[in-house]
């Protein structure tokens, strides 16, 4: 196996904290400029780091607010669009590997949209680009005359990336001062360290807890957070799932499922409590106080501040590696997520060439809505539905595939927006509290970065419902026939051929035009489908 090759993160804070003045040289430089936001464009690895400090430290005062585009789902991108003034919006293009389809079609998009408000002459000045040396991207972004190119190492993958240029060059331009930050980190690094013993070594021990657990059964980690670092769980889940999810092992991270009473959970729980001190939330701890009582395993880690988030990279990054060796994979490869991009890139390389995507046939459709599936599981579908072949009828059927210790998750290729997300929400809570099954919601694409791995790679004990719609509106992708609204649909099928190929319980629900409408005929469907 090649995992000494990946190692290049266990010494990367103090790398950064060597090249800091860089960092602050461009901070300064972006400030200067006065511009008011800045749009990282990146899928995975390479935007949920910077999303967290986002959501985590919102504004800082004197600098640009920093967004995150990771969605090719073109309602989404006009909505990124629209909330800014492009003629003072800096961008990041974000890319390890430099050729990931999302962030060079974003990057396509903007540059084009930025050239018409600009000018020519100075667009390259909006844009710098995070890649490791020599890739593409870099290639384009000195043909374009970016600003500047920051180079990732080659030693560190992706999601091992939140301490490197990855995650530090948005940090230091949203303003955090990631001296302190890697510092505070680098506490965390030297606890840690090799010759500290196992016992006392904070990554090393939830590592083992982890691995442990997954082996002995309990493989759904329950990522519990305080409000104020919320959206940790979304940078753990990739972690998590692409790290340990493959060779039909790996643990399953279930992040934002609200917490219930113990009798909720199954035997193939552990949860992961992070607390921000100074800022828990009450009624979060009293029911993970009764979820112990009950016996559940609770593994509580605490925060002393939302400065030390560098600390509980570092933490879980060790802990996944060693969970990973404990499980028996290789916690740095991810060989099924390579599946779906070639799926994918047969369908766009398809489009380009005929201008349509392959004809599709629904084995149900009702009103606006309609089902499809592989041949293999339309079958078990049809046996198990019985006599009730409605849209009910079919939900029911697939979500009484579901047995004790397997999970289910939502797969949502639709704008990523607070009513989706509460819409589908009351879905998996729904099917939790009566089923009493670990529950999953994805937006897709962004967790075909992510969990996608686990879902095809890792135990067998998903049921997947897949949703898609019709776009409302589309937009373009300049300098290719194919558009953002093909390029999800594209990514959705993809996605969706190799769940089916894995042999996994899986069914697409396609909502129509009228995305709105079809959701709350999906809700009802889906009530009446548990009643």
């Amino acid at each position: 196996a090649d995992e000494s090759n990946w190692l290049g993160w266990l010494g990367i804070t103090e790398d950064e904290i060597t090249h800091s003045s860089d960092l602050q040289r461009v901070a300064e430089d972006v400030k200067k400029e006065g511009f008011s936001d800045i749009l990282l464009l990146g899928m995975g690895g390479s935007s949920l780091a910077p999303e967290v400090l986002a959501m985590t430290f919102g504004k800082i005062d004197g600098f640009p607010r920093l967004h995150v585009l990771d969605s090719t789902d073109p309602v989404q991108i006009r909505a990124s669009e629209d909330k800014l003034d492009l003629a003072n919006t800096f961008f990041i293009v974000s890319s390890k590997s430099g050729s990931t389809l999302e962030p060079n079609i974003f990057k396509q998009y903007f540059f084009e949209r930025v050239k018409q408000i600009v000018g020519p002459e100075k667009t390259g000045s909006h844009f710098i680009a995070i890649t490791d040396p020599g890739s593409k991207l870099e290639q384009v972004a000195t043909a374009d005359r970016f600003r500047q190119v920051f180079h990732g190492l080659p030693s560190i993958g992706g999601r091992y990336s939140a301490l490197s240029n990855f995650g530090m060059v948005p940090a230091a331009l949203m303003g955090l001062d990631t001296i302190k930050f890697l510092d505070l980190t680098e506490e965390m690094v030297e606890a840690c360290a090799s010759c500290v013993p196992v016992e006392e070594n904070p990554g090393v021990v939830l590592g083992i807890i982890l691995g442990t657990a997954a082996k002995s059964g309990r493989d759904k980690v329950t990522i519990v957070t305080s409000p104020g670092i919320s959206d940790l769980g979304a940078w753990l889940e990739q972690l998590l799932a692409e790290s340990t999810g493959k060779q039909g092992k790996g643990i399953i991270p279930v992040d934002r499922e609200e917490l219930g009473p113990p009798e909720f959970y199954g035997n193939d729980r552990i949860f992961a409590y992070v607390r921000l001190e100074g800022a828990a939330d009450s009624a979060q701890e009293a029911k993970i106080a009764v979820l112990e009582e009950a016996g559940h395993p609770v593994v509580r880690i605490s925060v002393a501040d939302t400065y030390d988030l560098g600390q509980e990279f570092f933490r879980w990054e060790i802990a996944t590696a060693v969970a990973g060796s404990i499980i028996g994979i290789n916690a740095f490869n991810q060989p099924d997520v390579e599946a779906s991009k070639v799926a994918t890139r047969n369908l766009t390389a398809e489009y380009e060439k005929r201008g349509s995507l392959p004809e599709e046939k629904p084995f149900f459709e009702e009103a606006e809505i309609k089902l499809f599936t592989d041949d293999k599981n339309a079958d078990a579908l049809a046996k198990a539905s019985g006599s009730d072949k409605s849209l009910a009828g079919y939900l029911r059927a697939h979500l009484n595939r579901l047995t004790s210790n397997d999970y289910f998750a939502l797969l949502a290729y639709i704008q990523m927006n607070s009513d989706h997300i509460s819409r589908l929400q009351e879905l998996r809570h729904l099917l939790r509290d009566k089923r009493h099954n670990a529950t999953c919601v994805g937006f897709g694409p962004r967790f075909l970065h992510s969990t996608g791995q686990a879902y095809k790679g890792g135990p067998n004990s998903g049921v997947f419902v897949q949703i898609t719609c019709d776009d409302a509106a589309d937009l373009p992708v300049p300098g290719q026939k194919y558009t953002f609204g093909v390029v999800k649909a594209a990514q959705a099928r993809g996605d969706f051929r190799v769940l089916a190929e894995r042999g996994r319980r899986a069914l697409r629900v396609h909502l129509g035009k009228d995305l709105q409408a079809g959701l709350v005929v999906l809700q009802a469907a889906f009530r009446k489908a548990l009643s």
